[in-house]
């Protein structure tokens, strides 16, 4: 991996032959690399001796110079050293009606870009999300495309599901031929593994009529064991993987034209279908950062996961009374100025005070004027809701807000009605919640746009009734440092899946 210029080069047999076999290149057809790299895909193409034309492009001056001398004796090859998304040749090109017949590329992804270029490429690709750059290279590679050829990218997924996406989504909806999306875990390329997201492998094949686009079938392939599967899709049991099938214009008109893949057609269903969200009912906000935690947070006790960073809560400062100082926001004039604070971290229905920050008022004005703090969604701070995580591992978790401070590793959901909030709790800690959230966004992410999407259903009077009787039960024995029967959990699992259809 070259980390300048964060370009991950393919290493992997398996995942290039899969990607030349699905370019279905051929005799003297014209090919263009936009991120050459080592020359991987290059090398490869020109061993099939079918005479094409290889018009490659690469940002990373020592990738260009190692190249050209490679290739220094192949008339066929041409290196360019440039940056592909601001290349002017390029732009115009991509707006002539002609174009390569084929392109096949691991664009650069997962690297800051500076503000300036922020700024350039915004204006250049208004329509899409410039933060991350492998969906600029797919957009421009596709205008580079001549009428029906055919690009293969390998990139990670998150263009098919996150909001700031569908720009892009539509795009490639209504002017492309989706012919195979292939999801696997990042591990399966060498040396990688996001922990953002995972892979895919898209091929589709530019067509200029919008109509015969939406009205396109297309598969998307998941479930692999390993890497060689993906190399040799036909030779393996259809129990090694899963093939979905879907119409262009029935993800066109998703919700967000997102790409819902689930096992349950009642999750997509409901995902896109249900007519309340849990954003409808409840606001969903991100928390406090004080721009300077090694200086205004304190752990209770070094035995806490990650607190032999902090200086450790002298007791004698902590405020326990805090709800019941006029101007809260404005922070504490006492000595003891110390609030308690609802952080990240996997724990179901119930955090101990275990954190606290720093809320004198000298302290608070500092938060306020500072770039670095983040004094957001203030009003919200010491109400009563439950936190959700901004990222975890495999199921998403919820713990209680009392009337705390919460930090901006938290999406606090605040309902409406306070009566639904242990109704919430057992939502948000249920396996169906978990299923709806990682249909809707794959990742380990957990933003609060994404909580908003989720489709709440209001249980009946009894099954309300009884979910919060045993999620009070749950709450009251953590509170007493007791362990919850495990009885009470597994029912609330059946009630919600009962709610929900599931």
């Amino acid at each position: 991996m070259e980390e300048v210029y964060r370009s991950y080069y393919t290493k992997s047999d398996s995942i290039v032959s899969y990607m030349l076999q699905k370019l279905s290149v051929g005799e003297g057809m014209t090919v263009f690399e936009p991120c050459a790299g080592d020359g991987v895909f290059i090398d490869r193409l020109n061993d099939m001796e079918f005479g094409v034309s290889i018009d490659a492009y690469e940002l990373n001056p020592k990738a260009v110079e190692l190249l050209k001398e490679k290739y220094r004796d192949n008339k066929n090859i041409k290196i360019t050293h440039s940056d592909m998304l601001t290349n002017d040749t390029l732009l115009v090109f991509s707006n002539m009606g002609r174009g390569y017949d084929r392109i096949i590329a691991n664009p650069p992804y997962g690297g800051w870009i500076d503000y300036d270029r922020r700024k350039q490429l915004k204006r250049l690709y208004p329509v899409l999300y410039v933060k991350e750059t492998y969906t600029l290279f797919l957009y421009l590679c596709v205008q580079l495309l001549r009428d029906k050829g055919i690009l293969v990218f390998i990139i990670p997924d998150t263009f098919l599901n996150l909001h700031m996406h569908i720009g892009l989504r539509r795009f490639l909806l209504t002017n492309t031929k989706i012919g195979e999306i292939c999801l696997f875990p990042s591990s399966f390329f060498p040396n990688v593994n996001f922990g953002y997201s995972n892979l895919c492998i898209i091929t589709l094949q530019r067509c200029h009529k919008e109509k015969e686009c939406l009205d396109n079938d297309f598969k998307v392939i998941t479930g692999f064991r390993n890497v060689t599967e993906l190399g040799n899709l036909n030779q393996f049991p259809v129990r090694h993987h899963r093939a979905f099938s879907f119409k262009q214009r029935e993800i066109y008109e998703n919700f967000d034209s997102a790409l819902f893949v689930s096992e349950n057609p009642k999750i997509t269903d409901l995902i896109n279908n249900c007519a309340v969200r849990v954003g409808d009912i409840a606001d969903c906000v991100t928390g406090f950062y004080s721009g300077n935690d090694k200086k205004h947070l304190r752990p209770i006790s070094e035995n806490i996961k990650n607190a032999k960073k902090y200086r450790l809560i002298d007791k004698s400062q902590i405020c326990y009374d805090y709800l019941l100082r006029e101007n809260i926001l404005e922070g504490i004039t006492d000595s003891n100025y110390f609030v308690s604070i609802v952080k990240g971290g996997g724990i179901k229905y119930f955090k101990p005070d275990l954190w606290y920050m720093d809320w004198s008022v000298e302290s608070v004005k500092g938060y306020k004027a500072s770039k670095r703090a983040r004094f957001q969604n203030s009003k919200y701070y010491f109400k009563y809701g439950i936190g959700v995580p901004m990222v975890s591992s495999t199921q998403i978790t919820a713990a209680l807000i009392e009337n705390k401070l919460f930090d901006q590793s938290i999406v606090g959901i605040f309902p409406e009605n306070r009566g639904l909030v242990y109704y919430l709790l057992a939502f948000f800690n249920s396996s169906t919640c978990n299923r709806l959230i990682r249909t809707i966004n794959p990742s380990a992410n957990n933003p609060s746009n994404y909580i908003k999407k989720i489709p709440f259903i209001l249980p009946s009077d009894n099954d309300l009734k009884e979910i919060n009787r045993l999620t009070q039960g749950i709450v009251c024995a953590l509170k007493e440092g007791k362990e919850y029967p495990e009885s009470y959990e597994q029912i609330l699992n059946e009630l919600v899946e009962k709610v929900y259809g599931f």
